[in-house]
């Protein structure tokens, strides 16, 4: 395997864990935001009000954009697998 390919499928590994990835995060993110603003506003410092309503988010984003996610690691897992004879090749 030469170093091009390596670096190409080093690539597409790191593209494809930022795709899967970002749904989840960017949820936490805005529902964390919001719920932190939320609590400036009331002067409530409350841990759970924090953590529960994120990780509903959460949840609903994985039923929400899972088939997408599973969809997306399966046409990566059959890229690759269609490579291996080329990577093996030298190709």
């Amino acid at each position: 395997m030469s170093p091009e390919a390596a670096l190409d499928i080093g690539a597409q590994g790191l593209l494809i864990a930022a795709k899967l990835a970002a749904p989840i995060l960017v949820t936490a993110l805005v529902v964390g935001l919001a719920i932190s603003l939320l609590q400036s506003i009331t002067q409530v410092q409350e841990v759970t009000l924090a953590f529960v309503p994120k990780a509903i988010a959460v949840g609903i984003a994985l039923v929400v954009a899972g088939n997408w996610m599973i969809s997306e690691m399966i046409a990566f897992t059959n890229e690759m697998f269609a490579r291996i004879p080329m990577l093996l090749t030298g190709g």
